[in-house]
């Protein structure tokens, strides 16, 4: 995005003049805004340059920048990257593996994260995709509680897919975790209230959400 032209950047005869506070002045001359815009103090900002004529409009144009600022910031800030797990699994997979994998599963959606389950085919496999089907279904049923199928199975290639989604979104799992210490930095206040002056009571600091993505294969 090119930066606007205000003031004396403005190359066009006349624009279409916007007030402070939004309201409509109509169609001037560009000196007749500039010098209106030099009497309040403010500066001359073309907001919509592809118009004919261009809108301009008057603004304290520092402040302007500082508030896009802060809002860009804050909306970095509350933004949450959306991370996919991911775990691979083939079609006759044991029962002791299966619990295995399954747990993975159960602690990305605890942890707000989308996963995405890989069934890998191989040789005569690949004749039986009903087999992954079976055992997709069997795994969303499974962790039904914590997440939900949001991407439903497909084939892809030589393996079949399927993206299931967290119940609770990544910001209400760092909430509750917040809580959870809150709660248990308090009860450990309580529970120390009687002990001697010099005994020391420690709390582990919350652990930072994982920021990469993990595979676990098959």
């Amino acid at each position: 995005m090119s930066e606007p032209r205000i003031n004396d950047r403005i190359r066009v005869p006349e624009v279409r003049l916007v007030g402070p506070n939004g309201e409509q002045v109509g169609i001037v001359r560009v000196e007749d805004a500039l010098r209106l815009a030099a009497e309040a103090d403010l500066d001359l900002v073309e907001v919509a340059p592809q118009a004919r004529p261009p809108v301009a409009k008057l603004m304290d144009f520092g402040k302007y920048k500082y508030e896009a600022a802060m809002k860009a910031r804050e909306s970095r800030k509350n933004q949450i990257n959306t991370i996919i797990k991911e775990i691979k699994l083939r079609p006759k997979i044991d029962k002791h593996d299966y619990e295995t994998k399954k747990g993975h599963v159960v602690r990305f959606l605890k942890g707000g994260d989308k996963v995405k389950v890989t069934i890998m085919f191989r040789g005569r496999e690949q004749s039986r995709p009903e087999l992954g089907f079976r055992l997709l279904q069997r795994l969303a049923e499974d962790v039904a509680e914590l997440g939900f199928v949001e991407s439903q199975p497909k084939q892809d290639g030589r393996n079949m897919v399927m993206v299931l989604g967290p119940s609770k979104k990544k910001t209400a799992v760092r909430q509750e975790k917040r809580r959870d210490a809150e709660r248990e930095a308090q009860d450990g206040s309580d529970s120390s209230s009687d002990a001697s002056d010099d005994t020391t009571v420690e709390t582990a600091a919350e652990t930072a959400p994982e920021t990469t993505q993990e595979t676990t294969d098959a």
